[in-house]
């Protein structure tokens, strides 16, 4: 999307924000100064309305973590120290900001939706068609969708808020009973019709969600549907109509997958054919900070770029470089990396920066800087993992060995060259770099294993089409002639890491397979490297802060340096309660229904 729009994005979000305050329960439409008869004049200020939506109520979803630690930390994509989530504990002790952040965005953007389509339909004027109103609506449809398809994952049973204003008019919204998982899926699809209904074919202007991008999300919406309350195997009709919206499509589109994977992370990709549904982000002050992305700075390491970075405590899960054919050596006496790489997946590289590896797309000023060794080093072919932070595995980036690629656009020049403007804020913490939440590659997978089905493998001509498309990018020479579950769920896995989808695939999963999706959580290996670093902790030498404030005795050094798997963390002992969160204890206050059992709600009471 062009700078100027991303501007707009700011400039309406500052007229529609007034996030409600946490006094009651569902409480939270949207609070502005504006005056609404003065607005909605054209097809234009329609649109604008809905822009909002496309990032800020679902600030607290991603600046919180939630969104990130749910999806993949919790799933073991991602590895971070003393987290409630990565130790699968997470409860209103362990993770009660994720918690309470995460719910309250998510109903956020439902009452944000809720609201803008009322003001629409109440206050638009004659200067709008019917055209334009509807597309705006549209796209309110899709994300109150997404917010309603994310809290049925994480929450399970969860109430229906169709209208706020209503509710508010009534005083019944602290009196909300939850809906039953299946009714929650049926009001999701009820939405998602109504929106492909309104929705153009392709958008008029790049970046915004059509008609094809919601055939996609229904798509998914119903794969995830197929399997609940049943045992063993999944429904045939849902299944079926999970095929048939992947394939509008993966056929009808003509939409491509992206040649190069590591492309579509790229700020001057924000909005191509892969991206279907996205945030969308722009770099600003701190004053405006809802609209802007804060990922790099919660995925880089110290002195990755100009701006704050708490990286060093977090990295790429084991497990998951395991499942890419990532080992490494720990008798090496030196106490050097030794990788042992299995296959040469170029989505490897793309989703982690590990030993040896060196990016052309970050540090592209080719600066001079202090590398961990402290000494200088020139950065010719951009940033290089190894010069920059050492040989000693967990010592100088993360205890797990690698740093995460995806969400990171680079240091100022590399923001400046993408977007045309410097890493936003005072602390350069912001970027402008767009969140994909549903891609093509996603559609692919979801076509083929809807084709798959509850058959062990399949050959079907469409589903190895699909697959072998978003695997043949990745790995060269490696077409199947035949896939099962297992293939498509390791594809799944390794294409769509860090974009918090991996756990919606594992509940997804227990919906009709419980035991298996608990057996893989408690088989993950979800330990880290012991380096360097714990060999100065546990000689109480302390190395946050100056470089002086721990001594360096070469005499010191022993096997001790060599890293070596932390084997003193127990593994997780995770129950099937795991698979549904507790709603946080500001929620259960508010309204004691939460904790009662759902009821069914009669959806043909609720109209668009």
């Amino acid at each position: 999307m062009k700078k100027t729009n991303f501007i707009k994005y700011v400039t309406i979000a500052l007229l529609f924000v007034g996030f409600a305050s946490c006094e009651d329960f569902l409480n939270r439409p949207d609070k502005s100064n504006y005056t609404l008869s003065d607005f909605f004049k054209t097809d234009e200020q329609c649109l604008q309305a809905i822009n909002p939506l496309y990032s800020v109520p679902w600030n607290d979803f991603i600046s919180w973590r939630g969104w990130i630690q749910l999806g993949d930390a919790m799933s073991g994509n991602y590895y971070i120290a003393d987290n409630g989530f990565w130790s699968l504990t997470p409860n209103n002790g362990t993770c009660t900001d994720q918690l309470r952040y995460m719910s309250y965005s998510l109903w956020a953007v439902n009452a944000r939706a809720n609201t803008v389509i009322e003001n629409i339909d109440t206050y638009a004027g004659e200067g709008t068609t019917e055209i334009g109103r509807n597309t705006a609506k549209g796209e309110a449809l899709v994300w109150k969708a997404l917010a309603y398809f994310y809290m049925v994952r994480i929450y399970g049973a969860v109430p229906i808020v169709h209208n706020n204003t209503e509710l508010l008019g009534t005083g019944e919204y602290n009196t909300l009973y939850r809906a039953t998982i299946p009714t929650v899926y049926d009001y999701i699809i009820k939405t998602l019709e109504q929106a492909i209904a309104w929705l153009p074919e392709k958008a008029t202007e790049a970046g915004r969600i059509d008609k094809y991008a919601t055939y996609g999300l229904l798509a998914k919406v119903y794969l995830t549907k197929s399997g609940y309350g049943r045992n063993g195997d999944r429904d045939e009709n849902d299944l079926a109509r999970a095929a048939e919206y992947a394939g509008k499509v993966v056929n009808e589109s003509g939409r491509i997958l992206m040649p190069e994977y590591s492309d579509i992370f790229r700020g001057h990709n924000n909005t191509a054919d892969e991206s279907l549904i996205a945030w969308r982000w722009v770099a600003t002050g701190d004053n405006f900070w809802t609209a802007s992305n804060y990922m790099q700075t919660e995925f880089v390491a110290a002195g990755f770029s100009e701006g704050e970075a708490w990286g060093n405590w977090t990295g790429p899960s084991l497990d998951l470089q395991a499942a890419f054919g990532e080992t490494f050596d720990g008798t090496n006496p030196s106490g050097a990396l030794s990788p042992i790489r299995a296959n040469l997946d170029k989505r490897r590289k793309a989703t982690m920066m590990m030993y040896s590896d060196v990016y052309e797309y970050f540090w592209r000023d080719h600066p001079t800087k202090e590398g961990a060794d402290e000494k200088l080093y020139s950065f010719p072919g951009g940033f290089d993992w190894t010069k920059f932070y050492g040989d000693v595995l967990g010592d100088f980036s993360s205890s797990t060995g690698a740093n995460a690629v995806k969400h990171i656009v680079g240091n100022d020049a590399d923001h400046t060259a993408e977007f045309g403007i410097p890493l936003g804020g005072a602390a350069k913490k912001a970027t402008s770099l767009a969140t994909h939440i549903l891609r093509l590659g996603d559609v692919y997978l979801i076509y083929a294993e809807a084709i798959l089905g509850n058959q062990s493998s399949t050959s079907n001509t469409e589903a190895l089409k699909a697959f072998n498309a978003v695997h043949g990018r990745a790995v060269e020479n490696d077409e199947r002639s035949s896939i099962t579950w297992n293939d498509i769920f390791k594809e799944r896995r390794l294409e769509l890491a860090f974009e918090g989808d991996f756990w919606y695939d594992l509940v997804r999963w227990h919906y009709y397979k419980p035991d298996e999706a608990l057996n893989f959580l408690k088989n993950q290996d979800r330990r880290n490297y012991v380096g360097l670093s714990q060999y100065y902790k546990d000689k109480g030498w302390e190395r946050w802060g100056e470089t002086d404030a721990y001594p360096k005795l070469e005499s010191e050094k022993s096997t001790k340096l060599i890293p070596r798997i932390n084997d003193d963390i127990a593994a997780p002992n995770p129950t099937h309660a795991i698979f549904e969160m507790a709603f946080p204890e500001t929620d259960l206050k508010m309204n004691p229904h939460l904790s009662e059992e759902p009821r069914e709600y009669d959806l043909s009471q609720f109209n668009y």
